[in-house]
């Protein structure tokens, strides 16, 4: 069966401000020493599971020209514009209605743009166990993660360790983002792997899906496919998604459904969920500083510096994140990175958008 890849890249990556802007999100900067952008990390490590042209993007309209700029070997009909953010459900629906328009079915990986993993030939390995689950019938699989500490950022996903596909354990459940003491429970447990957000099944399986669960999407979703390539393709769209309901695939669909299973990813995963992140991205010095740029520090410990060539001098800081761009500077306390995204709130409220 024809294997394919729907890779989101709409979000807006807030909590990398102020290098990460409403203009030039996360997923289009280059996060590490290779001097690679995060989507563009991507699709180089499923390039030897999916052909470029089986690729699809779906991003927000103001970034395609981002993504061909920097993908330029995805075709450009292959780059799903979403008219608005409707969180992943009808993002996922999007692409797998293209992608059954053109193959009829088809194998779908569905991939955030903005992870990082370190061992990409195990992540590959993993990748094609999925495939092959779902090649063998209306099964959906995800891939989740070992947790080493009691994370209260991730979702969790309960498993059944006497039940097995291949290497795959049956899902008994989704959880939500857990609060620390549950979190801890999770862990003693040894039977929930954290939620990373990444997804295998056959186009027909997940509109089954959709059509079951979310009735209204899936309708919307037929109005769509049935003007993919007509002169009016972008008006029924618009109108369509506009009417979306904003849900997840995780609580629209696998909440609910069955024949769920999760393979155990240990391929070096990391979100990058925070400029917490580049501490384990990018090698500290001696005294646990993280830096790029024009820095000098002294008496500096555990603090994260990001510059550019203008000289950053950091004096007697620990346990600190500086982060400059051209027109704005963030300096926070490490236990506070998860507040950057009150920035961003108390910009818009004093309506300064240029620095969004």
């Amino acid at each position: 069966m024809k294997r394919t890849a729907l890779i989101m890249a709409g979000g807006r990556g807030e909590r990398f401000w102020p290098k990460s802007r409403r203009s030039m999100p996360k997923q289009f900067l280059s996060l590490t020493d290779d001097g690679k952008t995060m989507i563009q990390l991507t699709v180089e490590r499923i390039s030897p599971l999916v052909d470029m042209e089986d690729i699809y993007i779906a991003t927000n309209r103001d970034y395609k020209h981002l993504v061909m700029e920097q993908l330029p070997g995805i075709p450009e009909k292959n780059i799903l514009c979403e008219p608005v953010g409707k969180n992943t459900a009808p993002c996922i629906g999007l692409g797998a209605v293209h992608m059954e328009k053109k193959y009829g079915d088809a194998v779908m990986m569905v991939l955030p743009s903005d992870h990082l993993i370190k061992y990409n030939s195990i992540f590959q390995s993993t990748l094609e166990d999925a495939c092959n689950i779902a090649e063998q019938g209306p099964n959906l699989v995800t891939i989740g993660i070992t947790p080493d500490a009691p994370e209260t950022g991730y979702g969790y996903i309960k498993f059944l360790p006497d039940q097995t596909f291949g290497r795959a354990f049956a899902v008994e459940r989704f959880v939500e983002k857990p609060d620390l003491e549950t979190a801890k429970g999770y862990l003693a447990t040894e039977q929930y792997l954290w939620n990373s957000g990444m997804f295998v099944w056959n186009v027909s399986t997940i509109l089954a899906q959709i059509r079951e669960f979310l009735p209204d999407v899936y309708e919307g979703l037929e109005r769509i496919e049935a003007a993919i390539g007509p002169a009016d393709e972008q008006v029924i769209l618009e109108r369509e998604f506009h009417k979306f309901p904003s849900v997840s695939i995780d609580y629209g669909v696998m909440e609910k459904a069955k024949n769920i299973y999760i393979l155990s990813g240990s391929f070096g995963w990391d979100d990058v969920g925070s400029w917490l992140s580049v501490e384990r991205m990018k090698t500290s010095n001696e005294f646990g500083n993280v830096v790029n740029g024009n820095i000098i520090t002294v008496d500096t410990r555990d603090t994260i510096i990001q510059g550019n060539d203008k000289l950053i001098a950091a004096v007697g800081l620990e346990n600190m994140i500086v982060v400059d761009s051209p027109d704005a500077l963030l300096i926070c306390e490490k236990d506070h990175a998860g507040d950057i995204k009150k920035v961003l709130e108390n910009l818009r409220i004093c309506n300064r958008s240029e620095y969004l």
